[in-house]
C-alpha cells in the first residue's frame, strides 16, 4: 500500500518545508486533530480551501466520516504506540457522488512530537474530480 507513495520517504516527506510539492494529499495535525497544514493537492482533491480548514479539527469539522474507531480511533492508538512511526491502511470515504477508496498513512517523526501527518493517496481508478460531494463543510 505504501507503494502508492513511492519513491517518497514518508518520514522525510512529513518534515519537508513545502508540502505543496508532494503529489499526494498531506494533512498535518496536532495530537487533538487540529489541522496545522493542508497541502495544495489535498485542497484540490477535496474542494476545501486551505484557509477554510486550517485551525479546524480534521475528524469532527472537516471530515466527520473519519470520526470512527477505524480512523480516528486508529489515529489515537497510533499516537500512543511506540511500535511504529508509520502506519498504513485503506479507507473508503462515503461521498454522496459515490465512495472513494484511498490509501492512508499516518506518519510521526518522533513520539514526543505534537505534530503528526496524515498522507492520503487516491486510488488510480478514481477520477480527477474533487472528492467532496458539493455540500458545505460543517461550520
Amino acid at each position: 500500500m505504501t507503494d502508492l507513495f513511492q519513491p517518497f520517504d514518508l518520514e522525510k516527506a512529513s518534515a519537508v518545508q513545502d508540502v505543496d510539492d508532494l503529489p499526494f494529499g498531506v494533512i498535518v495535525v496536532d495530537r487533538s486533530g487540529t489541522i496545522l497544514e493542508y497541502n495544495t493537492y489535498e485542497s484540490e482533491m477535496t474542494g476545501f480551501s486551505k484557509e477554510r480548514v486550517i485551525g479546524r479539527n480534521f475528524f469532527h469539522d472537516v471530515a466527520p466520516c473519519t470520526a470512527i474507531k477505524e480512523f480516528e480511533g486508529r489515529f489515537e492508538h497510533f499516537l500512543t504506540s511506540h511500535a511504529t512511526s508509520i502506519e498504513p491502511f485503506e479507507f473508503t470515504f462515503p461521498f454522496a457522488k459515490g465512495p472513494q477508496r484511498v490509501s492512508i498513512v499516518f506518519v510521526r517523526m518522533n513520539f514526543d512530537s505534537e505534530r503528526s501527518t496524515i498522507c492520503v493517496a487516491r486510488r488510480g481508478d478514481e477520477t480527477d474530480e474533487p472528492a467532496h460531494d458539493g455540500s458545505e463543510m460543517p461550520r
